[in-house]
């Protein structure tokens, strides 16, 4: 990735197009974790409404264990919204270069302590799934908060029910027919704009997650080594670049 390209995604003066650009690599690998997760415990670490629908759920039956899980995943991705927040705020207000790239080295490091160490605790299940979905949930909350703050909650990068559902709206202004013309007339028109964005968020959780199942059924936690490295490239740009691009 050349090396202004990746400054200008963690730069604090801000364009559209660096906003759309860090969203995409953002969804890649969300949707390289999500994947990757799913097939280490059996759960997908960014559903969140899935995991309050399980508290619920178990809460009723008694399954008292899964509830526990379950939270412990919520509050997890709590946690990482919340970090991000005061990370970003914290260099906002001392007018720090970090504002946006401490939360990216920050998923970065964690990433990679998780792609060295998962197969070292793998063994101990009793240890290791609840671990694993702490701090996976907690990545994606981070980088969830990072992007929603970067981009003025335009872009999120784990909510694809969200994206799906804007997709539906702008395709269904395309096949809309304005049948009355007229200075007055208030015409439906999609936002092209907009649809390039989500569909572009969509197709790359999609490609991240062909890529995380693949990676970590055949090399296992160290598949997710090279997102890390990735994450932390863009965030060491964005510390070591100039302010303004």
């Amino acid at each position: 990735m050349p090396f202004r390209l990746a400054t200008s995604l963690t730069s604090v003066e801000r364009t559209r197009r660096a906003d759309f650009g860090l969203g995409l690599v953002l969804a890649l690998v969300a949707g390289a974790i999500n994947a990757g997760g799913f097939l280490a415990v059996g759960q997908y670490t960014s559903h969140m409404t899935g995991l309050v629908s399980s508290i619920a759920d178990n809460l009723v039956l008694g399954q008292i264990a899964i509830v526990l899980s379950a939270l412990a995943g919520v509050l997890s991705f709590l946690g990482g919204a919340m970090t991000c927040s005061v990370m970003v705020h914290f260099s906002r207000k001392r007018k720090l270069k970090t504002e946006y790239a401490a939360p990216l080295l920050l998923e970065a490091v964690l990433l990679l302590l998780f792609g060295i160490l998962g197969s070292q605790i793998q063994w101990v299940r009793a240890v290791f799934v609840p671990l694993t979905v702490v701090i996976l949930c907690f990545l994606m909350g981070l980088q969830n908060a990072l992007i929603t703050k970067i981009s003025n909650s335009i872009i999120r990068t784990t909510h694809v029910t969200g994206i799906l559902t804007d997709l539906g709206i702008e395709l269904g202004k395309m096949v809309y027919i304005n049948r009355t013309h007229g200075e007055d007339t208030l015409h439906v028109r999609a936002d092209q704009e907009k649809f390039k964005r989500l569909s572009g968020l969509l197709a790359c959780f999609l490609v991240g997650g062909i890529i995380g199942a693949f990676g970590f059924s055949r090399f296992g936690f160290t598949a997710v080594i090279p997102f890390s490295v990735l994450l932390m490239l863009i965030g060491i740009a964005g510390l070591v670049g100039p302010r303004k691009v």
